[in-house]
């Protein structure tokens, strides 16, 4: 097999890896020791000794990865959000957002996502199974983002942006909130973008979709025919949960040149399986077909999560590249951490995906030129065989052997 790397030929430019700091993944590192604890921030968000997290999102209000259901502001009918305040996230959440900005050392994007509304302003009259927002409660919920946003600054974490709603087509058993195309856009256009505008914030990124990439060329069509929404709109988050689908990731790159495409939430289901090869392979495999197909940004779900994949209120237990067994302390560090790696670690904020042309189709490959000249190859081998191929740029060769079901990262100055 032979691959040609053409430098010469660019594409997007990357803004980073990272992962979600949620309630349920706090809670866990609170239950370990302090040592442990540093040692896990450490693994992710240092640049010699970690991975180099620096792309990072977290939830607005309770998602299934809390403790219960809650929001910031849980009075009925305060409109002018009097009673709004953070107090849950400070005991556990903001605390670990601190430790991770103070080991990367340099700026963390964060995306601010919402996975339901406070109850009263719900059509259904709770977080969970669904509902809308209700009409009346417009503004009141734009003004929730601003000070959601206003709360955390003055914590000392900038926020980067937010997402409109996690999954508005997802009627879940936990925390949800559906929203149509029209009724996402207008809420952009009407509300959101205008008051974020007016206070000042109007350099806060706003993503819509945060779903799967079934439906995200149609969703984001949809959407960005409104034009006064489409002025506000930064990009577009998607998840894998409907499958790897990567065309419609490329067919939106292609055709919304101007709006950028972020991986928002990705994760293995059903708990936690210790040790096996292939989560990291799925890893590997997705990050791979996304960037390959344009996405400037790649978020994984939880961090960290309990040896039950937990906890979560909803019982909708998942596997995390780092699993903490809290009843003996140990924690363990999965493929997928390792898999994730060999993207977050090497390549850079800023790196240009660049050519990369093979004339086989048993490896995956992407390249990536870094802003200090280090051009990135990252192959895939998911077969069980060892494989060769023949490595060349700017006229040099060289010859690379794959182990079967191997990542490698090769980096060329």
């Amino acid at each position: 097999m032979h691959v040609r790397i053409d430098p010469s030929e660019q594409y997007q430019s990357l803004l980073g890896f990272g992962g979600a700091f949620t309630e349920a993944g706090a809670h866990v590192l609170s239950q370990i020791s302090a040592e442990k604890r540093n040692m896990i921030i450490d693994r992710y968000f240092a640049s010699d000794s970690g991975i180099n997290y620096r792309l990072c999102r977290v939830h607005m209000n309770s998602c299934d990865f809390s403790l219960g259901n809650y929001s910031c502001d849980d009075s009925a009918g305060d409109t002018e959000l009097q009673h709004f305040q953070i107090a849950r996230d400070r005991k556990h959440l903001i605390p670990w957002i601190k430790a991770a900005m103070a080991v990367a050392g340099g700026p963390i994007d964060l995306l601010v996502s919402p996975w339901s509304p406070p109850a009263w302003m719900k059509t259904n009259g709770t977080m969970n199974h669904g509902g809308s927002l209700l009409p009346e409660y417009r503004d009141t919920w734009a003004r929730f983002f601003m000070k959601f946003i206003r709360e955390y600054e003055k914590e000392g974490i900038p926020i980067w942006g937010v997402s409109v709603q996690n999954e508005p087509l997802a009627t879940q058993t936990w925390d949800s909130c559906i929203y149509s195309a029209e009724a996402e856009a207008d809420f952009i256009a009407n509300h959101l973008g205008p008051l974020l505008q007016k206070e000042g914030l109007g350099d806060k990124k706003i993503l819509i979709w945060d779903h799967n990439r079934d439906l995200l060329y149609d969703r984001a069509k949809r959407t960005l025919s409104n034009p006064e929404a489409a002025k506000y709109i930064w990009g577009i988050g998607f998840h894998w949960y409907s499958g790897a689908q990567f065309v419609n990731v490329e067919k939106t790159y292609r055709e919304f040149p101007s709006k950028k495409l972020i991986f928002t939430e990705g994760c293995i289901e059903n708990g936690v399986k210790l040790g096996q090869w292939d989560r990291g392979e799925i890893y590997a495999h997705n990050i791979m077909g996304d960037l390959n197909s344009g996405t400037v940004g790649w978020i994984d779900w939880n961090m960290v999560l309990d040896h039950h994949g937990g906890p979560n209120h909803a019982g909708n237990f998942c596997d995390a590249p780092v699993i903490v067994n809290t009843d003996t302390g140990e924690v363990f560090f999965q493929s997928s951490y390792y898999y994730m790696g060999h993207f977050s670690k090497f390549i850079e904020r800023g790196a240009r995906r660049i050519g990369c042309l093979m004339d086989g189709a048993y490896l995956e490959l992407t390249a990536f030129l870094n802003p200090n000249g280090v051009i990135v190859v990252v192959a895939l081998n998911r077969t069980g065989e060892e494989r060769q191929f023949t490595l060349e740029i700017l006229g040099e060769r060289f010859t690379v052997l794959s182990p079967g079901h191997s990542i490698q990262t090769i980096l060329l100055d």
